[in-house]
């Protein structure tokens, strides 16, 4: 299947993956993580503010924030105090379709954008294991995702991701900065009968430890 943008960088992908029945699918799978796992806000290292994004996450590692810690990976909810519930078979699937690297993820980030929440440009470096690629899902809402370089001042570019969207970061582009610019509320009826007023939600498959 063919990307669907002619001058991607090496190593990101992005083409259409599931289908509607496939994302119902799916969604019914997430919101039995998020009953084992509720959403919370985590907030920024030092300053304190909260994202405006909602997490959760799955797997034997979660990725979390707050003020004290800062950016880490951790195996229990930081507030239920609870281990993460494990990746639904359909969402490890993807990743052993997609990824090409011979060993599972260990973390699958859950986020749950509302009308207004961005996220910003970033790197997604907080994982030894930085030869297997990362892969993301959308659920919901279309976005308008940004892409940059390895460089924070390298030019961006933006894509439009709808429901059902694969993203893969690998190779020369497993460390390009990537954000979300904004939502645009209504372009998906799928959380509809879950969350009030829809929304995005974004699956972030990791591999976090190097395979000994």
């Amino acid at each position: 299947m063919a990307d669907l943008f002619d001058d991607l960088p090496p190593g990101f992908v992005h083409r259409p993956l599931w289908s509607a029945g496939e994302q119902e699918a799916a969604l019914a799978a997430i919101r039995a993580v998020v009953e084992a796992a509720p959403f919370y806000v985590p907030a920024m290292p030092r300053t304190g503010k909260p994202f405006s994004v909602r997490m959760t996450n799955c797997g034997g590692l979660g990725w979390v924030s707050d003020r004290d810690g800062g950016y880490r990976y951790q195996a229990t909810h930081p507030l239920t105090g609870a281990p993460w519930p494990p990746i639904p078979p359909m969402i490890l699937a993807v990743w052993t379709a997609v990824s090409g690297y011979p060993h599972p993820p260990e973390a699958c980030l859950v986020n749950c954008y509302g009308a207004d929440a961005k996220l910003g440009l970033h790197q997604d470096a907080d994982e030894a294991a930085t030869d297997a690629p990362v892969v993301s899902l959308s659920l919901g809402d279309d976005c308008r995702f940004r892409l940059g370089g390895t460089a924070r001042t390298a030019p961006t570019r933006a894509l439009r991701l709808s429901s059902g969207d694969l993203v893969v970061l690998g190779g020369p582009s497993r460390l390009a900065f990537h954000g979300v610019d904004r939502i645009y509320p209504g372009t998906s009826t799928l959380l509809r009968d879950w969350l009030p007023g829809g929304g995005r939600i974004n699956l972030t498959l990791r591999r976090v430890t190097k395979p000994a």
